[in-house]
């Protein structure tokens, strides 16, 4: 499954947000912040995860990126080029260069799945035996080969948003934005289709910002997270970064919907019906937490894991375990004292 055509292997395009806002006005002396005050990069061929409840901004992020929507202040920059202010014709050259995919597919229930993908062909004007080859190669990249002659309502939801992402490569763009391109699909098939993304950020060099409300989705695709509310990014930084260590409350409760790693409320009073102390631990390459478990056992203190989880991203791994100790107090205290100056430390109480 690959793309043969030399021109395909690109360099991504490089965005920059420098102070960008955007507002709309709600009434004849009222008016919303959408965006407000973003600044951030998106280096050439990386992926960027953007996160936030409804109402965050993301969407909105996404139509200043392809010109849709123009920003109140501030600066985008496409590979250098601020596009603020840009005529409409202008700004159609640049879109010709960044493909779209979208949450509810927006196919051509009129086209079969060939017809779809050679659209932005025709409109390119791309000569028709050019066009034909083209759409066989993008059929065969995203495991379609057999479909191509099959209309929407034919096809899975899956294999609908496949055709939807050979649509946004037909025109061989260097940047792809995708919408909640997979809120609409079930679990397993959202696995596929985020493998089929990273495939295209790998194999094709395409920077891909991902716009979604699913933490699941960044943890699976993304390099980097810019995390919204409210109109502003108020978390920005790696995928494991933001995932080990979240620094805003909005960040940490998205996390905890993918990481599975503490008690919950009636976990919590089953663990406090039993004698000890329970300590709910961050592990991360740095933490400490053997050698201060190896040293409290020396000091005659048990400790069993009673919950939580470890998993790795990025390469490092980090995860949550709470632990059960019961043994001498000064013992259960210098524990608690040395994880402290190194890693977050929490005991549970009633």
């Amino acid at each position: 499954m690959s793309l043969s055509t030399s021109t395909d292997q690109n360099q991504g395009t490089r965005v920059e947000f420098r102070n960008v806002s955007k507002v709309f006005p709600t009434g004849k002396k009222s008016q919303t912040t959408a965006v407000d005050d973003v600044t951030l990069t998106v280096e050439p061929g990386e992926i960027l995860g953007v996160i936030g409840y409804s109402g965050a901004g993301k969407s909105t992020l996404v139509r200043l990126i392809n010109g849709l929507d123009t920003p109140t202040s501030g600066e985008l920059l496409l590979d250098g080029t601020n596009i603020v202010g840009m005529r409409e014709r202008e700004l159609r050259g640049i879109r010709s260069s960044i493909g779209m995919i979208f949450q509810q597919f927006n196919l051509f229930h009129s086209r079969t799945a060939a017809g779809n993908i050679e659209y932005p062909l025709k409109l390119a004007k791309v000569p028709a035996a050019e066009r034909k080859e083209r759409v066989r190669e993008l059929l065969d990249f995203v495991g379609l080969a057999d479909r191509g002659n099959h209309y929407p309502e034919q096809l899975s939801g899956g294999q609908k948003q496949r055709v939807g992402i050979a649509r946004a490569l037909a025109t061989r763009p260097k940047l792809l934005l995708a919408d909640e391109a997979t809120s609409a699909l079930d679990p397993e098939t959202t696995h596929d289709v985020l493998n089929l993304l990273r495939h295209v950020n790998r194999e094709l060099g395409i920077t891909i910002v991902v716009i979604t409300h699913e933490m699941e989705v960044v943890r699976s695709i993304a390099d980097t997270v810019a995390v919204m509310e409210n109109g502003k990014v108020v978390e920005y930084g790696s995928t494991y970064e933001v995932f080990s260590q979240p620094k805003t409350d909005v960040a940490a409760r998205f996390v905890a919907t993918s990481l599975r790693n503490t008690p919950d409320q009636v976990e919590t009073s089953d663990l406090l019906a039993h004698p000890g102390r329970l300590f709910t631990i961050t592990l991360t390459e740095h933490s400490g937490f053997f050698d201060a478990a190896a040293r409290a056992r020396e000091a005659g203190v048990g400790l069993s894991i009673v919950h939580g989880g470890v998993t790795t991203l990025q390469e490092h791994s980090f995860g949550k375990i709470t632990i059960r100790l019961n043994g001498e107090e000064n013992a259960i205290e210098e524990f608690h004292r040395t994880l402290q100056g190194t890693t977050d430390i929490q005991e549970i109480t009633r």
